[in-house]
């Protein structure tokens, strides 16, 4: 009787005791869940709406959860603080700049609060500190533009109707070229004529781009005058030099064209003789007698050298003009 009271005390025994192992156990692992027994630092931030986060959900960091919410309070009379509890080990990933924003563990899920880590610039954050937290788009909001969003595709839907309706009846350029295949072919040609012009318009560029690296070539006339001084000034002498050449020919037409103009007048011997015929029989007749007078005076003079008292005077000079041109020839 004893030993069984005995055996059973101990089974009790034994079952309090593993009792007593699991329930120790399950504080461990939910305390390690909710980071309880590890060292944290505790950071805070203020929102204007939480979207029903609750003490006790977790704080994620890059896809990791890295803390729980550990209060949530009113500060004034719109906007709520919330306090984190953040494991230290991730303390030297998070910067002063470092922000936090609502979101939900999954579609549907538990809300959370995810910390973005900030520029790797900034020191890293404290015991203590207050992120920025970043504004939460709620329902309504979402629900209004959503709304707005409708009444604008309602809008463009009717307008798209009205649009349609107007082709369909010929209305405007495009009716027109969906239902009047004369204005279509017109639309065509007009298009093709585009085209060409386009072509022309690359194959002009083209040739201009030709040009312009023919000019740019080294050593031609057109890079000799925009980098050699000298060719330059050459070329600016032999323009200076053609100038004073057209003038002067400019000047030779000018006196021509007075020496012609006195061709036609009568104020002159040459016009008188080109433009008055009777003034010009005058001068031949008297050019005749001037003539016949040279003639006879002529045969006077030969008939003077063979008249015995003038024929020793023309032998002296005749000699005399022998003995000069000798003389002559010997120098």
């Amino acid at each position: 009787m004893e030993r069984d009271e005995t055996r059973r005390a101990v089974t009790v025994g034994i079952f309090i005791i593993l009792g007593l192992l699991v329930f120790v156990l399950g504080i461990f692992t939910l305390g390690g869940q909710k980071k309880t027994f590890a060292n944290n630092i505790h950071v805070s931030a203020v929102f204007d709406d939480v979207a029903g986060l609750k003490k006790g959900n977790a704080v994620w960091f890059s896809g990791v959860n890295v803390g729980t919410i550990s209060s949530i309070k009113f500060t004034n009379s719109s906007q709520v603080e919330v306090q984190m509890n953040i494991d230290e080990k991730v303390q030297s990933y998070i910067h002063r700049n470092a922000t936090v924003k609502l979101s939900s563990d999954g579609l549907i899920g538990n809300k959370i609060i995810v910390i973005d880590g900030g520029s790797p610039q900034a020191p890293m954050v404290e015991d203590g500190a207050v992120l920025q937290a970043e504004k939460l788009l709620s329902t309504d909001d979402i629900m209004k533009t959503l709304q707005q969003n409708n009444q604008n595709l309602l809008a463009i839907t009717a307008d798209f109707k009205k649009i349609s309706s107007n082709i369909a009846r010929g209305k405007g350029l495009v009716g027109a070229l969906m239902t009047d295949s004369l204005m279509a072919l017109k639309f065509k040609s007009i298009v093709t004529n585009l085209d060409n012009t386009t072509a022309s318009t690359m194959r002009m560029a083209n040739e201009l781009n030709r040009f312009g690296d023919k000019l740019n070539t080294k050593g031609g006339l057109a890079d000799k005058m925009l980098t050699d001084t000298s060719v330059f000034a050459q070329l600016k002498a032999s323009v200076a030099k053609l100038k004073q050449t057209a003038n002067s020919a400019s000047e030779l037409t000018e006196n021509l064209n007075r020496a012609s103009n006195k061709l036609n007048t009568t104020d002159n011997v040459i016009g008188v003789l080109l433009n008055d015929p009777k003034q010009a029989a005058q001068v031949k007749s008297t050019l005749d007698y001037l003539n016949q007078s040279v003639v006879k005076l002529n045969d006077d003079l030969e008939a003077a050298q063979h008249n015995f008292l003038l024929k020793g005077f023309f032998k002296d000079r005749a000699k005399a003009q022998k003995k000069a041109q000798e003389a002559a020839a010997k120098q």
